[in-house]
């Protein structure tokens, strides 16, 4: 497994080449002009070209883009043209909105998704399978700034029992507070993901019950309970993790609508404003670091699937 993993972290390096080279052409080929945006309307060609200059943009491309990937292997993730602190710390402090908002979605599309995804294969063409697989298709289908507005309007507006907007740090305002402020997001960030969780555990679950090992557990007496759970629910989970990972990938990438929705500080807010500003560097360093992340998580993956059936071996 050592050796696998390895392996993995070198891929590494040529995916972000590549990742890196994409994001740093997309945001170049992005209309306007930096300069333009931070001097303002009333500037004049003069000092836009002046600080153009200054900052570099009228460099050739691969000039620009081997100044920033040098800037990368030294640690530095670049400086923004409109906010104070190094890039690490500007990310940072919005990153912690964004993860903790990713982790309350997938907790509740796993929490609400699993279950529900067993109860719809025990129950496979009763009225609870209809029922929870036309849940499964709602949730697959409605969008999360439609499910968010929808609960702002039903759970904040209407029954006023959790707020409608808004980011509580858990330093500043304790578990509780932080807490209610998430669970809105957390939900129409996850809807989607629950639905197909579902549909993935549902799945999963009927491919291994209808396996010749399960006849045999029954044909030996064995307890529903303790053959749906010991040897059909362990045996399903590689599918299940595969979607719960995805899902974290799907909610971490996802999650600028909700955060523009609830008003939430988090990566998503910060990188849709540096594109309205042009901020090039905020929005190179993000989606870079999202990349990895997405990766490193793929990895992680991978290696729950050895501890978890030990029929996949990592070479």
């Amino acid at each position: 497994m050592v050796r696998y993993t390895l392996k993995r972290l070198l891929s590494l390096i040529p995916v972000l080449f590549v990742v890196s080279l994409a994001i740093f052409l997309l945001i170049h080929l992005i209309p306007g002009d930096p300069a333009s945006a931070i001097l303002g309307e009333e500037a004049t060609p003069e000092q836009i070209a002046a600080l153009r200059e200054k900052l570099g943009f009228n460099d050739p491309l691969p000039v620009q883009y081997l100044r920033w990937v040098g800037g990368l292997f030294r640690g530095n993730w670049g400086t923004s043209l409109f906010m104070d602190g190094t890039m690490l710390q500007i990310i940072g402090s919005h990153m912690i909105p964004t993860l903790q908002q990713t982790l309350v979605a997938v907790g509740f599309a796993t929490l609400v998704g699993v279950p529900l995804g067993m109860l719809a294969a025990i129950r496979h063409g009763s009225p609870a399978d209809r029922v929870i697989s036309a849940f499964s298709t709602a949730g697959i289908s409605l969008p999360s700034f439609l499910m968010g507005l929808c609960l702002v309007l039903l759970i904040s507006v209407k029954l006023r029992w959790l707020p409608s907007s808004g980011y509580k740090s858990i330093a500043d305002f304790g578990w509780a507070t932080h807490i209610r402020y998430m669970i809105l997001p957390g939900i129409a960030l996850g809807f989607i993901e629950m639905g197909l969780i579902i549909r993935m555990t549902r799945s999963s679950m009927l491919e291994i019950l209808s396996a010749d090992y399960i006849r045999m557990a029954k044909a030996k007496g064995v307890s529903p309970w303790r053959m749906f759970f010991l040897h059909a629910f362990r045996n399903a989970l590689i599918g299940i993790l595969t979607v719960v990972g995805l899902s974290f990938i799907s909610c971490l990438g996802g999650a600028t609508v909700t955060e523009t929705i609830f008003n939430i500080p988090g990566l998503g807010k910060l990188t849709l404003n540096a594109v309205m500003r042009r901020d090039y560097e905020v929005v190179q360093a993000v989606v870079l670091l999202v990349s990895l992340l997405n990766v490193l998580c793929t990895l992680l993956l991978d290696l729950l699937y050895a501890l978890v059936d030990p029929r996949v071996r990592l070479n």
